[in-house]
């Protein structure tokens, strides 16, 4: 029998955090899953036909997870199904504004949900509503009142996701030759 889609969390621990949503386990990232991480991350944009030299693939921020999410307001979630395989992640970070976008007024209450990726041999499974439950969770614990993100046009089920949590779409921007969406959600 398939496993049962989560589509509810329940937390199990305070800090550090850590929530069971259907068959996953979601806990916060660490250094010693660098390497796995970065392969998941990298999976994840080519099955969507992003690569390496795409106007909008970059990867600087994994290379300084601590810094840049864990150190800075944010948090780096995993979601683990048993026995211990990491197949679904994502990061919240402090959003750094853009002046000339209204939307980024009040910056400092402003978080940006990142790199939501979820294997592909595991989805449809709920996984990915579990991250973004955990996250929004998360973001709201850490005193972030609003949440932005981005995503391609191409990226349909990411784009439904979000849209089955609130999120509405801001603007789109073509970069290189893809077509950016940017997301926002109150929370």
């Amino acid at each position: 029998m398939p496993p049962t889609p989560a589509t509810s969390i329940l937390r199990c621990h305070r800090e550090p955090p850590v929530w069971l949503g259907g068959d996953l386990t979601i806990r916060r990232y660490d250094p010693a899953e660098f390497d796995t991480v970065l392969a998941l991350h990298r999976l994840g944009l080519a099955s969507v036909g992003v690569r390496p030299g795409d106007s909008v693939y970059y990867e600087y921020d994994l290379f300084q997870m601590e810094q840049l999410y864990l150190r800075d307001g944010g948090e780096f979630l995993v979601g683990m199904i048993a026995p211990g395989r990491i197949v679904a992640m994502g990061g919240l970070r402090r959003h750094h504004p853009d002046f000339d976008n209204p939307l980024d007024m009040g910056y400092e209450h402003v978080g940006e949900m990142v790199r939501l990726r979820v294997h592909p041999s595991v989805q449809r499974r709920g996984h990915g509503t579990a991250m973004v439950l955990a996250l929004e969770e998360r973001a709201h614990e850490l005193g972030y009142r609003m949440l932005v993100a981005d995503t391609t046009s191409g990226q349909l089920a990411a784009l439904g996701l979000y849209g089955k949590f609130g999120w509405y779409e801001t603007h789109r921007e073509t970069v290189g030759d893809l077509v950016n969406v940017y997301l926002a959600k109150q929370l």
